[in-house]
């Protein structure tokens, strides 16, 4: 299916590694301009060097996404570079985990820049150029706790329904010239759960990675975990035309998990 966004322009936040560069990857493919950013100059610059023979252009800027100074700059950056901004996908690394009684309150406040403020700094900075294209669109990457708690995650639990009530928010306010959707992740297979079954196999949890792998299966209808990139392919799809008429929806990406409706 020709989704119909080459030549498209895309930012996509946190995006050097994990369900970021998925989406990144996926809107590139599909021949999107695409800006990336994340804090490590050396991933950043991996992630960009192996995404450049895609069919769209992709460029990194160095960004910290808990600051508004240099999410303002990126957005700048995409605009200097590509001369508008037509979608915004918001993506944000891990909180800590741990239960209520575990975290401080730091903790909390870091955990809401990370996953609220960078997405509310983001959209405010890219809106004029979103309003300005014909085919504005946001995408939200949160996380399948919105709708169901994960034990030892309440950062995760709490904090990224501020997200949910941003994107519903916005699905009215800024609709119909920009759609505003959220994607809500279950399990895949990203560097981050990569590194624990690995360091499940040294602790002599599990024989061998693909063992490990197996139980993060267990609960998933699917019968197995997802690739990042069946995630960054919905993400592409909320951005194109093919789904201009989904506004303020949020779509479970998660094997079937979740068991609400």
């Amino acid at each position: 299916m020709d989704l119909g966004i080459a030549g498209d322009t895309a930012l996509v936040t946190a995006s050097s590694a994990g369900l970021g560069r998925a989406s990144a990857e996926a809107l590139a493919a599909e021949g999107a301009n695409v800006v990336i950013c994340g804090r490590d100059a050396d991933r950043l610059a991996e992630t960009e060097s192996e995404l450049s023979d895609l069919a769209g252009d992709v460029v990194s800027v160095q960004t910290d996404i808990t600051s508004k100074n240099e999410l303002d700059a990126l957005v700048e950056a995409a605009v200097e570079e590509f001369g508008g901004i037509d979608h915004v996908v918001t993506s944000a690394g891990g909180v800590p985990p741990g239960g209520f009684t575990d975290l401080t309150e730091k903790d909390w406040y870091g955990a809401y820049d990370m996953l609220v403020m960078s997405a509310v700094w983001t959209i405010k900075a890219a809106l004029p150029h979103l309003e300005a294209s014909d085919k504005g669109t946001v995408t939200c990457i949160t996380s399948r706790t919105v709708k169901e708690v994960v034990d030892d995650l309440i950062l995760s639990n709490a904090v990224r329904r501020g997200v949910i009530g941003l994107v519903k928010s916005l699905s009215w306010e800024l609709a119909p010239d920009v759609r505003t959707n959220a994607v809500l992740p279950g399990a895949h297979e990203t560097g981050r759960i990569q590194e624990l079954v690995d360091a499940a196999v040294e602790r002599g949890d599990h024989d061998t990675y693909e063992e490990g792998l197996a139980e993060w299966s267990n609960g998933i209808p699917m019968g197995r975990i997802g690739d990042p990139r069946e995630l960054g392919d919905v993400v592409a799809f909320l951005a194109s035309d093919k789904a201009s008429f989904v506004n303020g929806a949020c779509v479970p990406v998660d094997g079937g998990t979740l068991r609400s409706a």
